[in-house]
């Protein structure tokens, strides 16, 4: 356990931050699995238009350092060709 004031604090913020940047992985996880299901369906519009609010989603994240900048671009593309080939 900590003794200082100072790491008591740190431990503190780790633990919302923890709960926060959860909450943010989940949301960008559930956008993702929105796109999928559409694609599931052959819905090429929904698709679309989740597409577009999961990349948003996706960079977001990223850019926030909750996922590797290299794994959103990663996602994004996959789930673009999955798009294209509807």
């Amino acid at each position: 356990m900590a003794n200082h004031k100072s790491a008591k604090t740190r431990i503190n913020r780790n633990n919302k931050r923890n709960i926060i940047n959860g909450a943010r992985r989940s949301r960008v996880r559930t956008f993702v699995k929105k796109v999928e299901a559409a694609i599931l369906e052959n819905n090429k519009e929904l698709a679309l238009a989740n597409f577009k609010v999961a990349e948003s989603e996706l960079m977001s994240a990223a850019r926030k350092n909750i996922i590797p900048l290299n794994r959103a671009a990663r996602t994004v593309s996959r789930l673009s060709h999955k798009i294209k080939a509807l």
